[in-house]
Formats: structure tokens, sequence, C-alpha cells
């Protein structure tokens, strides 16, 4: 299927003109920022997410990547991993001169949009490492995925469908995975501190919030 042809199965022309009005990373950002984050156990595509305007960071990453995507970027996903007292998060990645940039929707506040400064995704996951954090106070990011280009589900027409959306998922699942943090250093790590943790959930809605 072609990139217009996807576009087409899945919005209507008002919805494909929304998209449009995100024309740059910055918008498609402020736009995930003025919606509620969902608590809600299930998926949403970008069509439901327009629909519906709420979203959590599965959700708003493919947003991200649909909107991105509109504007002449790849649809890229990352899956940042955690230990296993806290929940992953999914971001869209957009380049731009050589640099990364990521997009995304989350319940913390610094765990959403990123300049195109970074050399690699590695140092691009890496930046969202202080603000990686659960309700213990506890830093929990430990790696991330490979990049997962979503072109290759447009036969599930994932950015107009709910139906589907556990395909994805699982690709993440079983993307490789590359490791940030060895067990010494995730001994080593201390506390966040009190003043950063408030700040980071400031505006969370508190039943989205892993459970320690």
């Amino acid at each position: 299927m072609t990139r217009s042809a996807a576009f087409r199965a899945a919005f209507s022309p008002r919805e494909l003109a929304l998209l449009r009005n995100l024309s740059t990373p910055l918008k498609i950002q402020e736009f995930l920022w003025s919606i509620p984050y969902s608590a809600d156990d299930c998926y949403r595509s970008p069509r439901s997410v327009l629909r519906d305007r709420k979203a959590h960071c599965f959700d708003g990453a493919l947003f991200a990547a649909a909107a991105l995507r509109q504007g002449g970027f790849r649809p890229l996903l990352v899956d940042l991993l955690p230990n296993d007292r806290d929940d992953d998060h999914v971001i869209a990645l957009f380049r731009v001169g050589g640099h990364w940039g990521s997009v995304a929707k989350s319940n913390f506040a610094g765990l959403t949009y990123r300049e195109p400064i970074h050399r690699n995704v590695r140092e691009l996951a890496l930046s969202y490492f202080e603000q990686f954090y659960n309700v213990a106070r506890e830093k929990t990011l430990r790696g991330y995925t490979v990049p997962v280009n979503l072109e290759r589900f447009d036969r599930i027409n994932w950015m107009g469908s709910d139906e589907r959306l556990q395909d994805v998922a699982d690709a993440l699942d079983r993307a490789r995975k590359v490791r940030l943090v060895t067990g010494s250093m995730a001994r080593r790590l201390a506390p966040v501190d009190e003043r950063s943790f408030r700040a980071g959930l400031m505006g969370s809605n508190p039943d989205g919030l892993f459970k320690v």
C-alpha cells in the first residue's frame, strides 16, 4: 500500500486536514500535551485519538508517528524498557539534520518531547534516564528497543483502526533490545529527590500510575 493510500484508508478528509495542521514535531507534541492522559486498558489508533481526545503513551506514540509521517518523516517507534517495577514507555522518533528527537505522551512531565540534538538512538534513550522513575522514587529505565517502522503495519490499518494494534505492541516486544544499565549500576542508583519527584508528577492521572 502506498503512503497516500494508507492515509486515505485511515482518515476522513476532515481528519487529514487536522493532521496536516500539526506540521512540525513540536505542534504534534503540543497537541498531545493538550489532551488528558488515558488510564483506559485499551489501545487507540491515531484516528481514535483524534476522536476521543485522550491517549496513553502507546496511543500517543502511534498518533505522533502518523502525524510525523504526514509531515514527511518515517513512522518509527522505540520502546523504553524499565525494570520489573515500572511501565515501559513508547516514543515516536524523528530525525533532523542527522540528529534524533522524539515526541511522546506520558503521565510524567519529563517523559515527552526531545529536541533533535541526539547523535543516535542510544543518546536519545539516555536523555530520559533521570526522569524515568516510579512512585517509589526509583530510577527504573534499563534499556530500549531498536526502532520499529510502522509502515509494515499499513496492511492492518494501524492509523485508522483499533482492531489489531496488539500486533504493533507484539512487534515492539520482539524487537532487539539494547541494555543501558548493568546490574551493578542499578544497585548504586540514588533515589529521585523529592522536588524532582513532585515536579515530574505534576498534572498526572493517578489511575495511570504503575502500582509498586
